[in-house]
């Protein structure tokens, strides 16, 4: 250990009573005079002075968060700083301040005074204040921050709780005659306990458990100690006082020597965290600091390295099984010498000798033998086994165990390097290596030493290989040097080398370090390099022992490069040798691989042997038995070996060579190799050929190579067997380029190929292949299943035939997919009408359900005409499907107009007039007499007559409605809407509006029908139907009337087109009077006898009885009708047609050429433009009829 001082500085006439250390390590606090100095730790500056006491500074400590310090005087009082130099806190004692502990966990400050202590931390506003019976002169708090221990002037440690709680007294012998300058915790995180160091000035070290148990003796000093300080890992103690020195101390006590003597009193000491630098402050002002240099003492014999651990003990580590073992010494270890069973140790008043307990290679239970009880001084010390030899300068000596000096021996130059290289006990030769370039050998048991060499340079290291023939040096220009020792020949040179080493187990291989190298030599090959960080000293085999800062490690080193060298001058005995050393797997087979070929069959066997290669150790065992049966073509062994090694075409050659060109054939036979056996046999032995046709047909048959079966058979024209391996193995291209090669008729192949197509989903190649054959319906069948429906449709385009095949999957995959409308138009199309019903029924299902009214009513219209193309088209069916038809254009207005209603009753907004919806109630509740279609509610349509007819007048039926509704179960949302609009109802007239009842006159026979008709919409009177505009619900005025007996459709339509003139005589009974305000026509009353029109002498047939009598036209009454004045509802077969003639011709009335729901005209032009199609069927305006 060396001690460097690395800066120095004076604070004149001031003693330097404390330090304390910023845990990071950049500054340095230090109690100087009246003021806190702050020093940079790197290079001693002071950064700042800090004043603020008013008398001397005694004690300074910094937070261990490294935020703030605290500095304690004489002035009585404590200041807090920050980091950044700032005062910002101060509070006093009744004393002077002793000293000073910052809490490591909490932070929490403890300041002490001669008469009592004080713990403040930054929480709290107040000091809490303990008193005690003597001066306390150091203070210092345990790793947990759990205690805080109190060294006193009366020899008493006092150990406190966190609360200033005494908890343990430690008393000293002395008592106030040996009073505590010091206390110290160990900070090291290994130890189990806490551990506290005591310097008291009776002149003593000693250390405590926490518990208050003393942990050894008291360790004796020389002087008063004045501090006490640990390292942070706790390793090793600096202590300072009236000696003038600082001196550094193992944690238990043993001194290591003198750190730096000053000139006064050393007063403080402290250690730079986490580092090995060493600050004094003393008496008389000096603030210095050291840098502690640590060598390394070490010693090294083939696998055994011992080093010095802790200054004080020795480590010695067995290289190979990595077992350590550790000799507590107790003193201060200044060499270490190791010799096969050997061990010596240098203590400061001694030499020990050590031996092992047995000769076992890996026993590391170490003994003493002899102890030398002398003081020596050396630089080198080896150990043999009877001997020791000092080496001093120039000068060795050798002393026997007993301390007897029995040899010395004097160079010329400086001893640079010395090396025990064996012998037999007594007698061992030690290699020698010095300053001027000299390289000796001496022998223990011989006065005269022997020059090996002289070289021109200074020697550095040296070894000598196993036999003792050769010597390598490495030189102070690190250059390695190999010689011969017997002729003193120079063998080779290399650069860049700082250590070498022989392998203790080959003699002909070398490795160096040097430049972050390692370099492995074996005999006079090119060296093979490798990185490697540290130092190598030692080569053991495959193990390379290199020594990294201070820690020796074996590295495993493959010597595959060094075997390679050998393997290619065929040197196959060395190779193996260095294989044995260890390499890889893999290099044992190529060593075994190359020895084989190579013929050395002895070399070969024990590398297979190694790797466990039975295959080729057979061989080998074949191959000696041909021998010793007297066969000695080596070509013939070869071509074996080459055979099994795979290369058969070389082996082919070598077997022809020799006259084997059987085995060859059976060889390429066995291998399934049928071309290169074709082409070994060539054309001139058909016999041969022929053997090897049959051979590999059969191996066709059986064989695990599909592929190549498949193109024998197609080589075969075997089709069928072909397509069927290709298909299974899913090899479409191949397949594809079968059927383009294919004749369209081949038929059951090109079947096999579609198929196989289909099933690999290759759906082009199918199709392709189907187009091939002609077979349209597969055609068709397959675009289906793929879902490629365009080339469906416009192959059906083609072949109409195939309709069915396409639309119905087409309309199934549709309504699969929640596609229902396209769905049910794909079936009609496909002439489908059950399913094409079935999904519209579906659809008209789910829009109930759903409150869909408007599509549920478009649905049941579309259900309604699908079922009269049912009853045209199938002639048995047509009067079932009437029926559903006449029931679905019932349910469909019904839904259609009670969309109104729903939407006024569950929705916030309605776009509908008042009279309208009042119509659209009445309209609903004379159709709902029998049944109520699901979905539709009474309690809504009543309630929303009830609001409407109270709106418009009609009181009489507003109480009808508000009484019907009480029989009904009401949602609980319009029950007070309801209760309170039947009791207001009660103070109207109990009668309708008058114009409201004008409004249900029946056009046939003028009568004035009641607002609400249990019968139906019909009249009461003459139980003519009424005809309601579709969107207003207003009753239109239209009478319909049927052709009598014979009367053709057609016939009528001409008749009515016909349109006969009227005579002068009916044109003058009207007069037309213009007074310029307003037009008027009347009747003139002059002519008696006016001509009547003869459809309405057909409508006021006398009207009784319950029947209604519908009213019949004849020709001649069609031909006296206008155009104009006639709508007719052309139905498709098998309906009739209807007829209806407006009463009321200036009242224009549209009919939808596709449902034939009448309107009046304005109504239905606006809904046209709002919806862009007819409200009721949707069809869209520009669609013709």
């Amino acid at each position: 250990m060396r001690a460097v001082l690395t800066w120095k500085e004076t604070v004149r006439d001031q003693c330097v009573y404390d330090l304390a250390f910023k845990p990071d390590g950049t500054q340095l606090i230090v109690a100087a005079g009246l003021r806190v100095l702050v020093f940079d730790t790197i290079d001693g500056t002071i950064q700042q002075p800090l004043k603020g006491h008013k008398d001397i500074v005694y004690c300074v400590a910094y937070a261990k968060d490294g935020k703030r310090f605290a500095s304690g005087s004489a002035d009585k009082s404590i200041i807090i700083w920050t980091s950044k130099l700032e005062g910002i806190l101060k509070y006093t004692h009744n004393d002077s301040i002793q000293c000073l502990a910052y809490n490591p966990v909490t932070h929490q400050l403890a300041s002490c005074s001669s008469g009592d202590f004080g713990l403040w931390s930054p929480e709290q506003k107040s000091v809490n204040k303990h008193k005690v019976s003597s001066k306390i002169t150091c203070c210092g708090w345990t790793n947990d921050g759990q205690y805080l221990a109190l060294g006193m002037m009366n020899g008493v440690v006092s150990i406190r709780n966190k609360n200033g709680e005494e908890k343990v007294k430690i008393e000293r012998p002395g008592g106030s005659s040996s009073p505590i300058w010091s206390i110290a915790w160990n900070p090291s995180k290994d130890e189990h306990n806490d551990i506290l160091a005591v310097a008291d000035w009776g002149q003593k070290l000693s250390f405590y458990q926490l518990s208050g148990k003393q942990i050894g003796k008291d360790r004796t000093l020389t002087y008063d100690p004045c501090c006490v300080s640990y390292f942070s890992k706790g390793e090793y103690i600096v202590m300072g006082g009236s000696d003038k020195q600082a001196s550094l101390y193992t944690k238990d006590g043993v001194r290591l020597g003198t750190i730096g003597e000053q000139n006064s009193l050393v007063w403080t000491c402290g250690v730079k965290p986490d580092s090995n630098f060493v600050v004094l402050g003393c008496q008389d002002g000096t603030i210095t600091c050291y840098q502690l240099i640590f060598s390394t003492v070490h010693g090294l014999y083939k696998d055994r390295y011992a080093y010095r651990d802790s200054m004080t003990d020795v480590i010695v580590q067995h290289l190979i099984t990595e077992q350590k073992v550790r000799i507590k010494c107790r003193e201060l270890v200044k060499k270490i010498a190791i010799y096969r069973n050997r061990l010596a140790i240098q203590l400061p008043e001694k030499i020990l000798i050590y031996e092992l307990y047995s000769d076992d290679s890996s026993d590391m239970h170490y003994r003493i033998k002899e102890k030398i009880c002398r003081k020596f001084e050396c630089n080198l010390l080896v150990v043999c086994s009877q001997h020791i030899i000092l080496c001093q300068e120039k000068r060795l000596q050798c002393l026997s165990f007993t301390s007897v000096r029995e040899k010395e021996w004097v160079m010329e130059s400086l001893i640079r390097y010395i090396k025990v290289i064996g012998g037999p006990p007594g007698r061992e030769g030690l290699l020698v290596g010095l300053k001027n370039g000299a390289i000796l050998k001496i022998f223990v048991d011989n006065p005269f030493p022997i020059t090996l060499l002289k070289l021109s340079t200074s020697v550095r290291c040296l070894d000598m290989s196993a036999s003792r023939n050769k010597l390598a040096v490495v030189d102070e220009h690190n250059t390695l040097l190999v010689y011969d020792i017997n002729n003193k020949e120079l063998l080779f040179q290399e650069p860049n080398a700082n250590s070498v080493a022989w392998n203790t187990q080959c003699e002909d291989m070398l490795c160096f370090s040097g430049n972050g190298y390692l370099n492995i030599k074996a005999s006079n090959f090119p060296v093979h390099q490798q990185k490697m960080q540290g130092f190598m000293v030692g080569y053991n085999g495959s193990k390379i022992f290199c020594l990294h800062v201070y820690s020796m490690s074996a590295v495993e080193v493959p010597q595959s490069a060094p075997m390679y060298q050998y393997l290619e001058r065929k040197m196959f005995k060395e190779a193996y040798q260095i294989a044995c050393l260890g390499v890889t797997d893999s290099d044992w087979r190529d060593l075994a691989t190359e020895a084989l070929e190579g013929l050395d069959f002895d070399t070969a066997k024990k590398a297979f042997i190694r790797i466990r290669d039975l295959r080729y150790l057979e061989l080998i065992n074949s191959i000696e038995e041909r021998k010793k049966r007297g066969e000695n073509d080596n070509e013939l062994f070869l071509a074996d070996v080459y055979a099994y090694q795979g290369k058969f075409h070389e082996a082919a050659k070598l077997y022809k060579r020799t006259g084997q060109e059987s085995r060859a054939l059976s060889m390429y036979t066995d291998l399934r190799m049928f071309e290169y056996a074709k082409e070994f046999v060539g054309a001139t032995d058909p016999k041969s050929t022929r053997i090897l046709m049959t051979k590999q047909a059969d191996w066709a048959k059986s064989s695990k190579e599909p592929r190549a079966a498949a193109e024998m058979y197609l080589s075969a024209g075997e089709h069928l067997k072909a397509i069927d391996i290709i298909g299974e193995h899913g090899w479409a291209d191949m397949l594809i380029d079968i059927a383009r090669k294919l004749d369209k008729a081949e038929r059951e192949p090109l079947a096999k190929c579609a198929f196989y197509f289909k099933k690999l989903k290759h759906h082009g190649y199918a199709s392709e292949t189907f187009s091939k054959m002609g077979d349209l319906q597969a055609l068709v069948q397959l675009h289906v299943e793929t879902r490629h429906w365009d080339e469906a449709f416009s192959l059906v385009e083609k072949h109409p035939q195939f309709k069915n095949d396409v639309y119905v999957p087409y309309a199934q995959w549709l309504a699969e997919n929640d596609r229902f409308e396209e769905a049910q138009k794909s079936f009609h199309k496909a002439g489908q009408q059950k399913e094409a019903v079935k999904v519209l029924e579906q659809l008209t299902h789910n829009a109930v359900v759903e409150n869909r009214f408007n599509d549920a009513g478009y649905y049941y219209w579309m259900v309604s005409m699908q079922c009269l193309d049912i009853a045209r088209e199938c002639g048995d069916q047509t009067v079932e499907m009437l029926k559903k038809f006449d029931r679905f254009q019932h349910l469909a207005e019904l839904y259609h107009v009670y969309r109104s209603i729903q939407r006024y009753t569950d929705e916030p907004f309605s776009s509908h007039m008042p009279e309208t919806l009042f119509n659209i109630c009445r309209f609903l509740l004379n159709n709902l007499t029998k049944e109520v279609p699901p979905g539709i509610s009474k309690v809504n349509t009543l309630y929303a007559l009830a609001k409407q007819s109270r709106k418009l007048g009609a009181y009489k039926l507003a109480r009808y409605s508000y009484e019907k509704l009480q029989e009904l179960s009401i949602p609980s949302r319009f029950q007070e809407s309801i209760e309170l609009g039947s009791l207001t109802i009660r103070s109207k007239p109990f009668h309708d509006s008058e114009d409201l009842i004008e409004g249900m006159m029946c056009y046939r026979c003028s009568t004035n029908n009641p607002l609400l008709n249990n019968q139906g919409s019909v009249c009461i009177n003459c139980r003519q139907p009424f005809i309601y505009s579709a969107s207003s619900y207003e009753v239109l005025p239209l009478v319909q009337f049927y052709l009598e007996e014979g009367i053709s459709d057609e016939e009528a339509v001409s008749l009515i087109d016909l349109e006969v003139p009227h005579t002068d005589q009916r044109e003058a009974q009207w007069q037309n009077m213009d007074d310029g305000d307003h037009q008027t026509l009347r009747m003139d009353d002059g002519f008696d006898e006016i001509e009547e029109d003869p459809f309405t002498a057909k409508m006021s047939f006398e009207q009784g009885g319950s029947n209604f009598v519908p009213v019949k036209v004849s020709r001649s009454v069609l031909r006296s009708m206008s155009r104009r004045d006639v709508l007719i509802k052309r139905w498709p077969r098998p309906l009739k047609w209807e007829y209806f003639r407006s009463l009321l011709p200036d009242v224009s009335i549209t009919m939808c050429p596709t449902c034939f729901k009448m309107f009046h005209s304005e109504d239905y032009e606006l809904l046209v433009l709002q919806h862009n199609c007819c409200p009721y069927c949707r069809r869209p305006i520009d669609e013709p009829n």
